[in-house]
C-alpha cells in the first residue's frame, strides 16, 4: 500500500468523524450535549486530517510541522470545550 493510499484513508477517516460530529451538532438538543459532539471532531477529525497531510508530505520540516498542528488542535479542543462548559454553567448559575 502506498503513501497516497495510506494518506486518502487517514483522510476519509478524520472527513467522517468531522461529518459526524457536524450531524451530531445539529441533531442533539442542549447545550451540553452540543459540547460533547464537538469531542470527535477536535479529538479525531482535525488530527487525522493533519495526519493524512503529514503522511501525504513525507518526511520532512512540513510534515512535522502538520503534526504539530494537529496535536494543538487536539489538546486545544479538549480546554476549550472545558472552558465553554464552565462559562455556560456560570452563566446558568449567576456565579
Amino acid at each position: 500500500m502506498g503513501r497516497h493510499a495510506v494518506a486518502l484513508a487517514l483522510l476519509w477517516a478524520g472527513t467522517a468523524a468531522l461529518l459526524l460530529s457536524a450531524a451530531a451538532l445539529s441533531v442533539l438538543p442542549g447545550r451540553y450535549l452540543r459540547l460533547h459532539a464537538l469531542s470527535p471532531a477536535a479529538l479525531l477529525g482535525a488530527p487525522l486530517v493533519a495526519l493524512a497531510l503529514a503522511v501525504d508530505t513525507g518526511p520532512g520540516r512540513a510534515a512535522v510541522k502538520l503534526l504539530v498542528i494537529g496535536l494543538l488542535v487536539a489538546t486545544g479542543g479538549t480546554v476549550t470545550t472545558m472552558a465553554v462548559a464552565r462559562a455556560t454553567r456560570r452563566s446558568e448559575t449567576g456565579r
